[in-house]
């Protein structure tokens, strides 16, 4: 071949998708393909297939396996003259490595492919017992199954038929499978099958009739006496039938195996009898049987041995399968066996499964199953054992929304296409998704993704996941509110009754309450009504997804009742996709929030913006910017901190609305995997609004009572969590007040009017309105409550050099000027670094002074009854433990250490860290407790309203708790054991540095 030549010929191989265009070449020039090679219509056949390389090598393999060159010659002339045969051909090679191999083994099979009349486009059983007939040993049956199946893989990759065909056909072969199993299995103990009648059960994806390629077949096994013959020999007999009618079918042979016959799903597992009569079934089902096991039975179907005896027993268990959702926990059950599905999926694997994952098709299979169960009892044509059959007929019933139906069909055909098409290429059972780029771009184009193959398969198997995701429970949500609206007579809906079910498995504590509230929101022709209609079935999954829903909906009904007249709040939640998921997840996620915005639901606006801008929290130079602006044109000191206390609602909305979303994720960002990351943004956030709450305060005060000047220059110093940039939302702000008389004033004058100052604050921050109070709490001042409230400079100068005690150096350590005269505060600064930060760190005496007063503290303050291994502030591990310990390293070395000199926890803990005083192991155990343990009660704030220091007994609030930390619905004794050990390794960090054990 000339240089030339090989180039053209390289090129026109890469460009009908082959990657080894080499390899190619030379398997072209072969001897088996030398008379079309050069044939256009070949190499255009093998560019059509999932991969041209694999069709090219089983080609030639199966050219070389041929018995001599005139059946060579006939299969190349037939490939190239016939072109049905030429696309089911190359389209099994390009698909299927497993039946390449089959047919290199038994190279006459092509011709199963040749035929191409009406009647083979979509054989039955009957078609397929014909094909399996002359099958006399298991071995046999083996090599006319693979036939058989070479003819479904043909029709399916070339598009004859559509996957539920495929999955119908490969159903029927599994039947025709097991009837031949079964008759040789009589045939080798004719004794046995004359003593007994024997029905075999398909269950699962057989008895749905929608199969895999590789999969378990499920099957139950019913057996009676022959007449005459007595029951318990019969029983044996039958028994030894099915074993060998399994054995049959799952042994490995040359030929290898068909596929694993499992009857696990019979009465009692593994542990019952593989036999039972068919009233022996019957008092097992009526008795002991679980939920599941009635799940199981929806796709009951007869197909082998005594067909009469199989119809008995599905005829038999019917009636007790359409009654398994009066059972006692019926919905709670199914939910938390999907859930333990999931949970039991490696986490390697969990992102790659196409069964059993999140949007996989378990969890459409799970909700069509669901939704059967609790309608089907009154409505027999919901009845099928066929997943999209069901689908459907739950659409046209009024059970399911036709347009979610459309999309769930959608996306489950996508994945099963996946499935089966991935199954194919090994004949091998397994549903995950492969890695490997080459897999994924045979897998791509197999699905006609032709242009970016792995790209394009990605993106659409990502987007059918998603739609499942987010439909797969919404299906009992949308026809709810159909039961409930005005809508045209005719159309169909659910019953009363069947509304109040939906809203039961759906976690609703009050259904008839919440259907009052979907008739409320949803009834009437107004154009509310009309758009509330259109969001209320996504909003009810949302709240389903939380620890309350009754509580979301309730708390929705109330925004909308304040708000729905208002144009630009119905063309939110209309138009902003993400305003509508952040309102569901922050009306559902506790009271502090929704308390919030009911007293001002205008706020809702800041849910809106599509960028999420709007849940930014603003700096605190914005902040006191606002609210000195508003406290300027204000009337009177009453009217100004009305105002600021306004900004301070909204503002704390806004930081727990945004708190609240990224730890609970949306459908197009997940939650926030750094927990640090949200400590910090609610501390900086609340922290802020503090200040610039406090600076609009003191400008409203003085304006008030003194026009533009005090007689006193006058600083507020943040002392506690408020210094230290990490207060939650029901932290007190924690300061010392002092102040300097202006030249020319006396200081008893300058004193008073400091003292008027400092109590019209306190009265006006905690005056009862519907904003929440703010208290001043300036308890760490110089002796305490029994200390002036106020000082001048001057005082706490003479006070620190005579009297100052350990632990108001310790408390200095947070201190930071956060509002008024930003000189004083400066000068108060540069006169407590000393203290602070003593030259030369503590004595061996200081220390073990703080040290006791810990331990007393310890012992002292932690309330009576409380569990000290769950209390978040005092107990072992928790945030007393890990700020004394990063603070007595502070006092120790902050003289020598410029890192250590801030007053924030987790910034103190990595300067210390880095400046080797402790290991980055211990320092990361610390951060982690003291991060845990700050969320926590964050989260309590949220969900209670209220603030406390340990986790709720109440088992709502403590699944809401475990749901704003991460934690699914049922997993709260989970959350519990993870605070338990992380706070006990803290503590044993802890012992070593700061106790010194």
């Amino acid at each position: 071949m000339t240089p030339g030549r090989r180039s053209s010929t390289f090129t026109r191989l890469l460009r009908h998708g082959f990657t080894d265009a080499s390899a190619a070449e030379r398997l072209l020039d072969s001897t088996e393909l030398a008379a079309v090679r050069d044939d256009p219509v070949l190499l255009e056949a093998l560019g059509a297939t999932a991969d041209p390389d694999l069709a090219l090598h089983g080609l030639v393999r199966l050219l070389e396996a041929q018995p001599g060159a005139t059946a060579r010659r006939e299969l190349v002339d037939t490939l190239i003259a016939a072109k049905p045969l030429r696309d089911r051909l190359l389209g099994v090679l390009g698909a299927s490595a497993a039946l390449a191999d089959h047919l290199a083994r038994h190279p006459r099979d092509w011709e199963a492919l040749v035929t191409y009349e009406p009647r083979d486009l979509h054989p039955g059983v009957a078609e397929f017992e014909r094909g399996l007939a002359e099958a006399a040993d298991p071995v046999a049956l083996r090599v006319a199954y693979r036939r058989c199946l070479l003819s479904i893989a043909a029709r399916d990759v070339c598009g004859t038929t559509d996957v539920a065909e495929t999955a119908a056909e490969l159903a029927d072969l599994a039947t025709a499978t097991l009837r031949a199993a079964l008759a040789l299995a009589e045939a080798a103990a004719p004794e046995d099958a004359a003593a007994c009648r024997l029905a075999v059960i398909a269950m699962g994806k057989c008895g749905g009739h929608e199969l895999n390629y590789v999969s378990d077949v499920d099957v139950i096994f019913v057996g009676e006496a022959a007449e005459g013959a007595d029951e318990s020999k019969a029983l044996r007999s039958a028994t030894k039938l099915a074993s060998h009618m399994m054995r049959i079918c799952s042994e490995t042979t040359v030929e290898g195996s068909i596929w694993p016959v499992d009857a696990n799903l019979r009465p009692e597992g593994r542990n019952g009898p593989l036999v039972r009569t068919l009233s022996s079934h019957l008092a097992y089902y009526q008795r002991w049987a679980k939920t599941w096991e009635f799940q199981a039975l929806l796709k009951a179907r007869p197909v082998a041995g005594d067909l009469d005896l199989g119809q008995e027993y599905v005829a038999a268990l019917d009636p007790l399968v359409w009654k398994a959702a009066e059972r006692e926990n019926f919905v709670v059950d199914v939910q938390k066996m999907r859930r333990r599905v999931v949970e039991n999926i490696p986490a390697a694997e969990i992102d790659r499964e196409l069964k059993l994952g999140p949007g996989g098709l378990r969890d459409v299979e799970f909700a069509v199953q669901l939704l059967q169960l609790v309608h089907g009892r009154a409505d027999a044509s919901l009845r099928s054992g066929t997943t999209l059959d069901a689908l459907q007929a739950l659409a046209a019933g009024g059970y399911v929304g036709r347009a979610d139906a459309v999309q769930l069909d959608e996306a489950y055909r996508f994945l099963r296409s996946m499935e089966h098409r991935i199954q194919l290429y090994r004949l091998r059972r397994t549903h995950l998704v492969p890695e490997d780029e080459a897999d994924l771009r045979r897998l791509g184009r197999s699905l006609g993704l032709r242009t970016d193959p792995v790209t394009e398969l990605i993106r659409e198997w990502k987007q059918h996941t998603g739609v499942v995701r987010r439909l797969h429970e919404k299906l009992f949500y949308r026809p709810l509110l159909d039961a409930v609206a005005q809508l045209a007579p005719g159309e169909a809906r659910l019953s009363a009754e069947a509304a109040r079910e939906r809203m039961v498995a759906l976690g609703y504590a009050d259904p008839a309450a919440a259907l009052r509230h979907l008739e409320a929101l949803a009834s009437g022709v107004t154009r509310k009504a009309a758009i509330q209609r259109t969001l209320l079935p996504v909003l009810l999954g949302w709240f389903a997804d939380s620890a309350d829903p009754d509580a979301g909906l309730l708390n929705f009904r109330k925004v909308s009742d304040a708000l729905g007249k208002t144009p630009w709040y119905l063309r939110l939640l209309r138009d902003e996709g993400a305003a509508a998921e952040n309102l569901a997840r922050v009306l559902s996620a506790g009271r502090l929030a929704p308390d919030l915005l009911m007293r001002a639901p205008e706020a809702v606006a800041l849910l809106g913006d599509g960028d999420g801008s709007g849940l930014e929290p603003r700096g605190r130079a914005h902040l006191e910017q606002e609210i000195l602006a508003a406290a300027g044109r204000a009337d009177n000191a009453e009217d100004g901190v009305r105002a600021a206390r306004g900004v301070r609602r909204r503002e704390l909305f806004r930081t727990a609305a945004a708190d609240i979303v990224d730890s609970y994720g949306t459908e197009t960002k997940p939650a926030e995997a750094d927990q640090g990351a949200l400590v910090d943004r609610v501390g900086a956030a609340v922290s802020d609004l503090t200040a610039a709450t406090l600076a609009g305060t003191l400008r409203a005060v003085v304006r008030a009572g003194w026009g533009d000047t005090l007689p006193t220059r006058f600083a507020v110093i943040g002392m506690g969590r408020f210094g230290g940039h990490e207060l939650g939302y029901g932290s007190d702000a924690d300061v010392l007040f002092v102040h300097e008389p202006r030249e020319g004033v006396a200081e008893r004058e300058a004193t008073d009017a400091a003292n008027k100052v400092v109590a019209e604050m306190r009265r006006l921050l905690q005056i009862p309105s519907a904003d929440p109070p703010l208290l001043i709490d300036a308890d760490l001042r110089p002796e305490g409550r029994s200390g002036p409230l106020v000082r001048t400079l001057k005082s706490y100068e003479a006070y620190y050099r005579r009297w100052s005690l350990g632990w108001e150096s310790q408390a200095l350590l947070r201190a930071e000027p956060v509002a008024g005269d930003e000189e004083l505060g400066r000068r108060f600064i540069e006169l407590i670094d000393p203290l602070r930060y003593p030259a030369a760190g503590l004595g061996e005496d200081a220390v073990r002074e703080i040290r006791r007063l810990k331990a007393r503290m310890e012992s002292e303050r932690l309330p009576r009854g409380a569990d000290p291994k769950l209390h978040t502030k005092l107990g072992p591990g928790g945030l007393s433990d890990v700020e004394w310990t990063v603070q007595l390293l502070q006092l120790r070395h902050g003289w020598a250490e410029p890192g250590l000199r801030t007053t924030r926890t987790r910034a103190a803990l990595a300067a210390a860290a880095a400046a080797g005083l402790l290991g980055t192991e211990e320092a990361g155990t610390l951060d982690e407790a003291w991060v845990l343990a700050t969320r926590v009660r964050n989260a309590v704030m949220l969900v209670r309203g209220r603030a406390g220091d340990t986790f709720p007994s109440e088992s709502r609030e403590l699944a809401a708790v475990g749901r704003y930390l991460g934690y699914g619905d049922g997993h709260a004794g989970d959350m519990l054991d993870a605070y338990r050990r992380t706070a006990r390794r803290a503590r044993t960090v802890v012992d070593e540095l700061f106790y010194g054990a």
